[in-house]
């Protein structure tokens, strides 16, 4: 069996850690009697540089094509330039469901133990959407009059104003897609994060919609937890919850969060599925900082790499990646920087290390 995969490198560490995971995929693939070639396409400022555009037409061709990726980070300028990437492929593909395991694997330094959660955050609506209007804009300048007409309500003509759509569709089946998950991964409980007490309308239907799929799976308990609170019960007693199913917004947040509880970002992998694509890729940004100095944590885009083996039905070579990653760590010996103050290594040799670990 030959898989064919998109590996969009990304930019900043991106081709670093994203190199390593293609390099530990080969591996273990090779070990367990299965092929992979990829298909090498180019995203974010270096697609820019060369096609004029962030998100080429023939990368997404590729994605469809194939129907997985891997992918590196890749930059998304802060407050300026273009939008984000990582959103607009969401978008473009439909890959409504943001999955991000946070675990706590041996050898790491935490505050915590046992940690195991999973955010589960719709991926396409909510503040994401990408609608949003320029103040001093001629646009805002009639939205602010709509709004003056139809409630009463006055906003400073020096607004910005951002749309916060979320529908039944949207939060139906991420809430089913995340009971559907606990389910077939042996958890107990959902919860989903809101803030329908101020947001009544926007919040308070994405809590409705996940109450009412949640009836229908009497094996999975479910709760609901504002978003302000669920912070706070996450710091404090973290071992209380299992699957958090989360609007677009907050999931982004409580999932790094979360990776804060299990080491940082570099430990916090991610899948983003839909219905017929699913791409692969750390939590972490790009941290252009520490590019090209062989410094980056790989382990958040391995471990990513590996959930795309589970994905595709590559199961004995998805456990086999993971419990290498794991051996490396709890060896404590061929670490990066992060995970070991002295006597640390790169990227390439902890990466060198794991396959190394492949059985």
């Amino acid at each position: 069996m030959v898989y064919h995969i998109t590996f969009i490198p990304g930019d900043g560490i991106g081709p670093e850690v994203a190199g390593a995971a293609r390099r530990c995929v080969d591996a273990v693939s090779d070990k367990y009697g299965f092929g992979v070639k990829w298909d090498e396409s180019i995203a974010g400022e270096p697609a820019l540089d060369e096609t004029g555009s962030v998100l080429p037409d023939k990368t997404l061709n590729s994605i469809r094509k194939n129907k997985i990726a891997l992918k590196g980070p890749i930059t998304t300028p802060v407050g300026e330039g273009f939008r984000s990437v990582n959103v607009e492929l969401r978008q473009k593909l439909d890959l409504f469901a943001n999955v991000r395991p946070a675990k706590l694997l041996p050898g790491v330094k935490s505050r915590y133990e046992d940690i195991d959660l999973v955010v589960i955050r719709e991926n396409t609506e909510d503040l994401y959407s990408g609608i949003e209007f320029a103040e001093g804009g001629k646009q805002v300048a009639e939205l602010i009059r709509f709004i003056k007409r139809r409630t009463g309500r006055s906003v400073r003509r020096d607004s910005a104003i951002s749309i916060k759509p979320i529908s039944i569709f949207g939060s139906e089946r991420i809430a089913r897609f995340a009971f559907d998950y606990a389910k077939a991964n042996g958890r107990k409980k959902v919860t989903a994060v809101h803030k329908a007490n101020i947001m009544k309308y926007s919040d308070g239907l994405f809590l409705h919609t996940a109450e009412k799929v949640a009836a229908k799976y009497k094996s999975i308990a479910f709760e609901n937890m504002i978003v302000d609170n669920m912070c706070m019960q996450l710091v404090i007693k973290p071992d209380l919850y299992d699957v958090l199913l989360c609007p677009n917004l907050y999931g982004d947040i409580i999932s790094d969060l979360c990776s804060g509880l299990v080491g940082g970002l570099g430990m916090a992998p991610s899948a983003n599925i839909g219905n017929n694509y699913a791409v692969f890729e750390p939590i972490h940004g790009s941290a252009p900082k520490h590019a090209g100095k062989n410094e980056a944590n790989p382990t958040a885009t391995i471990m990513s790499s590996a959930m795309m083996l589970r994905h595709i039905g590559e199961h004995k070579a998805a456990q086999a990646l993971e419990d290498a990653v794991i051996k490396v760590i709890k060896e404590g010996k061929k670490v990066t920087y992060d995970l070991k103050a002295k006597n640390h290594v790169g990227t390439k040799e902890m990466a060198d290390e794991i396959i190394k670990k492949i059985e």
